[in-house]
């Protein structure tokens, strides 16, 4: 949608669908537009577009009776779609400057974001849409909801403060098995094969926390 500043040129979003069609007697123009916030849609008014329809017609009549012009028939259709195939880009881009014309009346564009919105989604006083320029009462509300639900929600984690069970968050907690490598999620034996997590190894010289598998204690190197 826009304006053009010459009659060669269109300007136009890309919030439209081309709905147009070619061939056949129901060939003819009409673009449906939509809305960037609430995608809600409206459509130009169908314009026949006569050539095509002609051709269409054209083909189905003679189609019927094809062995009373013999060969004759085929130049017959092909000369009307020729004729209606050159003139469609003209006739399409015609119409869908016309659909753009007619498209303003029904959408808006936002000075801050660029984007084309309906009626409903336009904050006429600010000219910018409701997703920039929000509407205050609608915030309100939905500021006025959240803290209703931060308070619950507060409430509820207040709750499970007091019901928690205490857990000691100084011990770290293996949450791979260091022989299967499944998941053990924190608990002190493996639910894969079984392996005693909580076990700590210790060097036998110096008595520091020794790595999973080291063969050397890495604090006195002395041989595991």
């Amino acid at each position: 949608m826009g304006e053009h500043a010459v009659s060669t040129e269109i300007y136009f979003a890309n919030n439209y669908r081309d709905l147009c069609e070619q061939h056949g007697t129901a060939s003819g123009f009409q673009f449906e537009f939509y809305c960037w916030r609430c995608h809600d849609t409206w459509r130009s008014p169908f314009e026949p577009y006569r050539g095509g329809r002609l051709a269409g017609w054209l083909n189905r009549g003679i189609g019927t009776a094809p062995g009373l012009l013999g060969r004759a028939w085929w130049g017959v259709t092909s000369a009307a779609e020729g004729l209606a195939g050159s003139g469609w880009g003209n006739a399409r881009d015609a119409a869908f400057q016309r659909a753009i014309g007619a498209a303003e009346g029904h959408f808006n564009r936002c000075a801050r974001c660029a984007t084309y919105v309906c009626g409903r989604c336009w904050h006429q006083e600010q000219g910018l849409c409701f997703t920039c320029a929000p509407d205050t009462a609608g915030e309100m509300m939905a500021a006025r909801q959240r803290g209703v639900n931060d308070m619950v929600t507060q409430q509820a984690y207040d709750e499970g403060q007091r019901q928690g069970k205490p857990e000691d968050g100084r011990t770290a907690r293996q949450l791979v098995c260091p022989r299967c490598r499944a998941e053990s999620h924190g608990g002190r034996f493996c639910p894969g094969c079984g392996y005693e997590l909580a076990q700590q190894a210790t060097c036998t010289g110096c008595r520091a926390t020794l790595p999973d598998g080291v063969a050397f204690c890495p604090t006195c190197g002395q041989r595991q």
